[in-house]
């Protein structure tokens, strides 16, 4: 993809996330599309990152049959989550092995034809506020790939601060 293909893509997602429509629907599929867009994914995720409670909660799903967005999963202290959560830096790996050695749902992850992962930390203001998760086959994520997944940062904090004031307007707050 060149400069001026994510550009547009960029413009394109703004244009929607700007959008008066936007207003009650989830930000989250304008997000996959664009990281299908710019870089591709099998499996996208989002999961919020809840600290004082310990828990992860996921936001969307694009596979809701295999990855529901219902529940919570503990955060536990693992190599994923001082790199990820505590320095909020982005964690790949291109393997099943490395799948299997970071991940307790391994066997599911592969049966879906994913191999690879990125996981990305968005944090506003040094508080992080979830993980953009794409998955796809073993070897996907090169490092051309790895380095178009920096330009969805901004818009992936775009849409977790949209998700936010959304609960915060049902809220009554």
């Amino acid at each position: 993809m060149n400069s001026e293909e994510i550009f547009a893509t960029l413009a394109a997602f703004s244009q929607t996330m700007a959008a008066e429509t936007i207003a009650g629907q989830s930000p989250w599929p304008a997000l996959q599309a664009l990281a299908q867009r710019i870089v591709g994914a099998k499996l996208f995720t989002i999961l919020k990152t809840d600290l004082d409670a310990g828990v992860s909660r996921r936001l969307y799903t694009n596979m809701p049959d295999a990855y529901p967005v219902s529940g919570t999963k503990p955060l536990t202290v693992t190599p994923w989550f001082e790199q990820v959560i505590a320095r909020k830096q982005m964690f790949v790996m291109n393997t099943n092995e490395e799948i299997a050695q970071h991940f307790f749902d391994h066997e599911l992850i592969i049966s879906l034809g994913c191999g690879s992962c990125v996981n990305m930390p968005v944090a506003v203001r040094g508080r992080i506020l979830g993980t953009v998760n794409m998955l796809n086959e073993e070897h996907y994520f090169t490092e051309e790939r790895v380095a178009l997944v920096e330009h969805l940062r901004i818009p992936a904090m775009v849409a977790f601060l949209a998700h936010e004031g959304e609960a915060d307007e049902g809220s009554g707050c």
